[in-house]
C-alpha cells in the first residue's frame, strides 16, 4: 500500500512525520511511503535518522499551506504545494491514501477540488473516534462540511456505521442525530428530513432517532451524526473538557493523597493516554475514492505513525467497498 505523507504537515514538521513515516515502515513492511515535501529539509531530517529505506521515498512539492492561512486562497497561489500533491498523486493512482497534519480546510478543499468521492456520495466527512465510558463512539462530521444538508448527514450515518463496525467492533452499530431533544419532531427542517430520511435507510434498523449532547459520553450510541459547524465545536468542547478534568482531578487528587502517589499517578497516565488524540492517529474523511486521514496539527511521531497504521486497516478492512454497497441500497 502505498501512501502519500504530507511532511511539511504540522506544527512541529517535518521532524515528527519523517520518524513517524521510519516507524511504520518498521513495523509494517508491506507499506510504502511517499514524503511529499520540501527535498532539503527533509534531507535534513533523514540525516538525523540515519538513512532511508526503500520503501521511502521523497516526492519533492513546493510551498506549504500554513495553519492560519485561507485554505481556497493558499491552494490556488500554491498549486504544487504538499497538500496539493497527496492529492495529485492519489488522484494520478500513484498513492492509494493521503495523511496529513496540515492545515484541515486545506486537506479538504483540495480533496474536493480532486473530485475523488465515492459514487453516489455528495460529501465527504470527517469522522471522528469519541471516548465514551462504555468504550467509545465516532462522531461525524466534525468539519469537512459546515453547511450540510439532509441527504449529507443521512450519508454520515451509513458511512459512520461501516466505520463504526469494522474499526470499532460493533456488530450492529447504534446511530443517532445530534440534535436538541430526543422527541421526534425536535430541530430544524435540517433535522426533520434527516430524520426521515434515516427511518428509511439501509440503516433504518439502527437508527435510534434524536440524541442530545450529553449522549455523547454515556456510550449508548455507536455513530453520532452532526454537521461539520457543530461537530467541530462538539470536538474541540471536548478535548478541552478533558484536559481540564484530568488536570483538576488529578491535581486535587495528588494534593490529597499521602500514600500511593506512584500508583496514582500512573493511573492519571493511563487515563491520559486513553483519551489523548496521538492514539487514534487521526480522523478519517469517509466519502472520498481513496483514503484520507486528517492528523491534529501538534502531532507528533507516534501520531503520525498511528495515522499511517490506520489507513493501512481502513484499506485492509474495505471500508469503501461497504460504503458503496449500503449507499447502493439506499439508492436501490
Amino acid at each position: 500500500m502505498r501512501i502519500a505523507l504530507d511532511a511539511m504537515g504540522g506544527d512541529f514538521a517535518p521532524g515528527p512525520n519523517v520518524v513517524g513515516a521510519l516507524e511504520a515502515v518498521e513495523r509494517n513492511p508491506k507499506l510504502e511511503i511517499l514524503l511529499v515535501g520540501d527535498r532539503a529539509r527533509l534531507d535534513e531530517e533523514i540525516a538525523k535518522a540515519g538513512s532511508l529505506p526503500d520503501s521511502v521515498r521523497i516526492i519533492e512539492s513546493v510551498g506549504v499551506v500554513g495553519m492560519e492561512e485561507k485554505p481556497t486562497t493558499a491552494l490556488r497561489e500554491k498549486p504544487n504545494c504538499s497538500i496539493a500533491r497527496c492529492w495529485q498523486l492519489m488522484a494520478a493512482g500513484d498513492a492509494d491514501a493521503v495523511v496529513s497534519a496540515g492545515n484541515t480546510g486545506a486537506v479538504v478543499a483540495a480533496g474536493l477540488r480532486t473530485r475523488l468521492f465515492l459514487k453516489g456520495v455528495k460529501r465527504p466527512g470527517i469522522a471522528v473516534r469519541m471516548p465514551t465510558v462504555k468504550g467509545s463512539c465516532v462522531l461525524i462530521d466534525v468539519g469537512a462540511n459546515p453547511a450540510a444538508r439532509a441527504e449529507h448527514l443521512a450519508q454520515y450515518g451509513l458511512m459512520g456505521a461501516v466505520f463504526a463496525r469494522e474499526l470499532l467492533g460493533v456488530k450492529s452499530p447504534r446511530v443517532g442525530l445530534l440534535n436538541i431533544g430526543s422527541e421526534e419532531g425536535k430541530g430544524t427542517d435540517l433535522y426533520r428530513e434527516t430524520h426521515s430520511l434515516l427511518v428509511n435507510s439501509p440503516i433504518r434498523n439502527q437508527y435510534i432517532g434524536n440524541v442530545e449532547g450529553r449522549d455523547v459520553y454515556h456510550g449508548d450510541v455507536d455513530v453520532i451524526i452532526c454537521e461539520g459547524f457543530v461537530g467541530n465545536v462538539v470536538l474541540k468542547v471536548s478535548e478541552g473538557m478533558a484536559e481540564f478534568v484530568l488536570k483538576a482531578v488529578g491535581g486535587a487528587l495528588m494534593k490529597e493523597l499521602t500514600g500511593e502517589r506512584d500508583l496514582a499517578t500512573q493511573v492519571l497516565a493511563t487515563l491520559t493516554e486513553q483519551f489523548h488524540y496521538q492514539e487514534s492517529g487521526g480522523a478519517p474523511l469517509l466519502g472520498i475514492d481513496g483514503i484520507c486521514i486528517i492528523c491534529h496539527g501538534s502531532s507528533d511521531h507516534r501520531s503520525i505513525r498511528n495515522a499511517l497504521r490506520m489507513a493501512a486497516e481502513i484499506d485492509n478492512r474495505h471500508i469503501n467497498a461497504q460504503i458503496m454497497e449500503l449507499l447502493g441500497q439506499q439508492n436501490s
